[in-house]
């Protein structure tokens, strides 16, 4: 009875379709990662940084060669990867060499090797792709595809593992273009009954292995363990070790690669803020990075001498600085002279475009760009939109040391969720709020976000202007505004787009309701930014004083009162008794006599009382 026990177990053991590997564990030094960059981008260091994380062996192919395999809002393409992967595979002699084959500028790692090869050798087959809900390129092949008990039908060929002489096997018939479809040329043979048997080929029907995401965005979600991040496949309760932002599903990629792996977690918060910087302490002034600041007034905007102010009282050596300013506005002009009059020696250089000029916006900044472009010494484009309210004097310090190809602050608005960034996009490229969004927004969660949408103010390295964004229309588009157009070109050429919130930097202001017509406008924006006409107009100590109870009012009749505290002078306001001070720098005497609301003297008209107050 023993023998015929063993005979049959040996019978079982010839038959399994791992053979003896099914013995024992698959040893890690046995595996080697394979993928495709004909380039470095954000995207291909962004998996570089999660094979580290995890210790993976890595081999890129193709790196230097002209990418000719198309991408995917283009037609099917991805021939030259099985080509590069036919000709990497001769190399390999060893017959329990495991091979993993993934893309790699829109795939991250979410656990380590000894996971991964485990599920492999759970899934008793010599090659497992990752499985997708969706059929492409050709639908008339869905009829052949073998049904599945549970889980994705559809072959997915961003991502496969498998043993070195089946893998051989199963590429050695390729001959086709590198513009030809690798997803095409592998489910013909996965669909072919003999060639799926002898090469003995199954999917990863329940991500365990791969998470593909296109077509299954619903499916996926973030599992936040203790201390670490990692994507969880809801429908079939899985954690897949591979995420695959496939097809149109970059952003949601980008989402999921803010946290994984563990770049982000609540026990530890941000763990790659600290990583590749520029430190710039201890340079001298003459090493620092020339800078291009480009200022846009497009509009008429409250306080645009503050922002003038804060521009000088940025920590930055200003001889480092070349200045490319674009005006829109006439109302804006005299600003712009006085701050030029007294200051524009300071700078490296100053490049006016003034309202006379009649240059459109987009065309404006194009040209602020090329003025980087064309200056060999550049290294950054600093891009500030005139309302935008500068408080961190170290604001461009912080983002050059911080040193990514595109970065910018987060800008708020006070008491509003709104801010100059995106979490997500809606269907048809618009606003939408990420599950993330309100946390960042309020400093719940602080780091370093990619996001596909920034506005108002960033820098951007010279470097990305001259190679991926050298399109000297990046701000052009038939159908979308200027920045929208800007971002989506941006995505599109793999360029990464940071926010960060590790700091406070400022707000943005209100424009919509600003009038020109008044003799201070800049007085009548109480209502609509009353934070900077707090820190315009209002003494620091105003809220003390009145704590203190130093102000003594005398009541005249129910309309009238006199108030004997004086609170502005000149462009600042103090709490004071009377005094004889010129009434000519009173803006807020003066713009009430304009208005004709009250005389100058004692009475104030009630009414105006919580405006403004004077003797």
């Amino acid at each position: 009875m023993r023998g015929v026990l063993l005979v049959l177990a040996g019978l079982f053991a010839s038959f399994s379709p791992l053979g003896c590997d099914q013995q024992g564990s698959i040893p890690e030094g046995d595996l080697l990662v394979l993928t495709v960059a004909s380039q470095e981008t954000d995207g291909f260091r962004r998996f570089l940084r999660s094979a580290k994380h995890f210790n993976y062996t890595i081999k890129v192919l193709g790196g230097g060669e002209t990418w000719e395999g198309g991408d995917y809002i283009s037609p099917p393409g991805g021939g030259q990867k099985v080509r590069l992967l036919k000709s990497a595979l001769e190399d390999i002699q060893e017959e329990n060499k495991v091979i993993l084959f993934v893309d790699s500028y829109d795939v991250i790692f979410s656990s380590g090797p000894k996971e991964l090869l485990k599920k492999f050798q759970q899934a008793k087959h010599r090659v497992v792709f990752s499985a997708e809900t969706l059929i492409w390129p050709d639908r008339h092949l869905e009829d052949k595809h073998p049904h599945v008990r549970e889980g994705k039908r559809f072959l997915g060929a961003g991502g496969f593992i498998g043993y070195a002489p089946n893998l051989k096997k199963m590429v050695s018939d390729w001959s086709g273009a590198d513009s030809d479809s690798d997803q095409l040329y592998f489910t013909k043979i996965y669909i072919n009954p003999e060639k799926r048997k002898s090469i003995n080929i199954t999917l990863d029907s329940k991500c365990r292995l791969f998470q593909n995401l296109h077509g299954a965005l619903d499916e996926v979600v973030l599992k936040f363990e203790d201390g670490r991040v990692r994507a969880r496949n809801v429908l079939y309760d899985t954690l897949p070790v591979i995420i695959h932002g496939n097809g149109p599903t970059k952003l949601q990629i980008n989402y999921l690669g803010n946290y994984i792996p563990n770049l982000w977690t609540f026990e530890t918060g941000c763990t790659i803020c600290n990583e590749n910087l520029r430190p710039l302490s201890g340079l001298q002034e003459s090493e620092y990075p020339v800078v291009v600041i480009g200022i846009f007034i497009q509009q008429p905007t409250p306080f645009v001498t503050v922002f003038f102010e804060r521009l000088l009282n940025l920590k930055y050596p200003k001889n480092r600085i070349q200045l490319f300013i674009y005006n829109q506005e006439s109302h804006h002009e005299p600003h712009v002279r006085t701050f030029l009059e007294y200051h524009e020696s300071e700078y490296q250089g100053v490049k006016l475009i003034g309202p006379e000029e009649d240059i459109d916006p987009v065309t404006s900044r194009n040209i602020g760009f090329e003025m980087c472009r064309d200056n060999i010494d550049c290294e950054y484009f600093f891009s500030i939109d005139v309302d935008v309210v500068l408080k961190n004097e170290d604001t461009l310090r912080i983002l050059i040391e911080l040193n990514k190809p595109f970065i910018a602050p987060m800008m708020t608005k006070p008491g509003r969720l709104w801010t100059n960034f995106w979490g997500a996009l809606s269907a048809d490229g618009y606003y939408a709020r990420s599950e993330d969004y309100v946390d960042i927004v309020q400093g719940h969660r602080v780091g370093l976000w990619n996001v596909p949408y920034v506005s108002h103010i960033f820098l951007i390295k010279a470097d990305a202007l001259r190679t991926d964004l050298k399109d000297p229309d990046l701000f052009e588009s038939a159908t979308l505004d200027p920045d929208m157009a800007f971002c989506s070109k941006v995505r599109n050429k793999g360029v990464f787009m940071f926010v960060t919130n590790m700091h406070t930097y400022g707000r943005v202001l209100s424009t919509e309701n600003y009038q020109t017509n008044h003799l201070h406008n800049d007085l009548w924006q109480m209502f609509e930014n009353p934070v900077e006409w707090e820190e315009r107009y209002i003494h620091e100590n105003y809220s003390k004083v009145l704590k203190d109870a130093f102000i003594e009012t005398k009541q005249q009749s129910p309309d009238v009162s006199t108030i004997r505290v004086l609170m502005c002078t000149g462009s600042r306001c103090s709490l004071m008794w009377p005094a004889n001070i010129s009434l000519k720098r009173w803006n807020i005497l003066a713009s009430g006599q304009e208005a004709e609301m009250w005389t100058i003297g004692s009475k104030v008209d009630m009414k105006m009382s919580r405006l403004l107050i004077s003797t």
